[in-house]
């Protein structure tokens, strides 16, 4: 019994404090920073909301499933930007979003927003759901850029299947087996700021700011030292207009998880007026992605990706598939995409 408990122990500890993944992935962030940054929160004038289902290593038994649910807007309309003109106007043989739209852009009035999170992420016996509300402030610094800072608060429940603990094929303890779902509740803090012009975007964010001890215990399976930590992010990204229909939008993303390495993402995509879009992703030491994307109208879009690895798990693993649909709710001058996120 006590060897057993001391193989839960280490398995467990492993998997909170070395492995990379205590925050999930997530290849289509592009389409939706506020999932890794708060202070997007409001950036629009309308409501965002977002829904994604994430697959990932597909054919690796117990591999990680992420779902989430987003939305944020403008805390009151009143205060959000009321000069901008209309995208849904689709003049035959003209762009809404083309080289005049981006001249005349102008920034935000100072607005505030805000959002709420609900994700879950299942990785073998352990599953995280987690909760969150946010709220931000946007601030015009210049005629064309603003800058937003942010916090989301909430909570965080970690829980232990005991059912579901595999021993590499040792006989499972029916005192082990028998301990049903241990949960532990912890809370969780988000902080971010967002700078942003018409060409131009860059963030920093900081989640799971609290380090916290975790601990799974029912006198039956314990794990001690089990270690959240913070995860800071930084990304930024770039708009270039290579024609009146065609931009191009080059992004990256850093990630940072002491005492591990520094990871980073590298973006590409491709916009055919507000309409469609294509891109690509690599991740350092882990693989490559394609993605597309389509604006069905001006209330829903949808997204969908696909990941290859370059690790070994590309020998075990089928790839990785997320999918994304958007909908943009109170959408006041029916903007076919966002004038902010790009």
């Amino acid at each position: 019994m006590r060897i057993k408990q001391f193989m839960i122990g280490i398995a467990l500890v492993g998997s909170l404090t070395a492995a990379a993944q205590q925050r999930p992935y997530y290849t289509q962030y592009i389409m939706n920073n506020y999932i890794i940054n708060p202070a997007v929160a409001g950036i629009e004038n309308y409501w965002d909301v977002k829904a994604s289902h994430r697959l990932q290593w597909v054919g690796l038994q117990d591999a990680p499933v992420t779902t989430y649910l987003t939305i944020h807007g403008p805390l009151k309309k009143s205060d959000y930007d009321d000069r901008g003109s209309a995208t849904s106007f689709r003049a035959s043989g003209q762009n809404p979003r083309g080289e005049a739209y981006w001249r005349d852009y102008t920034a935000p009035d100072p607005h505030h927003g805000v959002g709420f999170t609900m994700l879950n992420d299942k990785t073998g016996p352990l599953n995280r759901f987690a909760m969150y509300g946010t709220y931000s402030y946007h601030l015009s610094l210049s005629p064309t850029t603003s800058l937003a800072a942010g916090a989301s608060v909430g909570f965080t429940n970690m829980s232990l299947d005991a059912s579901k603990l595999n021993f590499g094929g040792t006989t499972v303890d029916p005192a082990v087996a028998g301990s049903g779902v241990i949960n532990r509740i912890k809370p969780d803090i988000s902080a971010g700021l967002w700078l942003y012009s018409r060409n131009y975007f860059v963030g920093v964010a900081a989640q799971q700011i609290i380090p916290q001890q975790i601990a799974f215990s029912d006198n039956t399976v314990y794990l001690q030292n089990g270690k959240l930590l913070p995860h800071l992010f930084v990304s930024a990204g770039y708009r270039m207009q290579l024609s009146d229909d065609i931009s191009l939008l080059p992004s990256m993303l850093l990630r940072y998880i002491s005492p591990l390495p520094l990871g980073f993402d590298l973006n590409t995509k491709v916009q055919y007026q507000d309409l469609l879009w294509a891109g690509a992703s690599y991740r350092y030491q882990d693989g490559f992605a394609a993605m597309v994307g389509l604006n069905l109208n001006r209330n829903i879009n949808i997204g969908y990706s696909y990941d290859v690895q370059t690790s070994n798990l590309n020998t075990v693993s089928r790839g990785t598939h997320e999918i994304l649909i958007g909908f943009l709710l109170g959408n006041k001058y029916g903007d076919w995409c966002p004038r902010n996120l790009w």
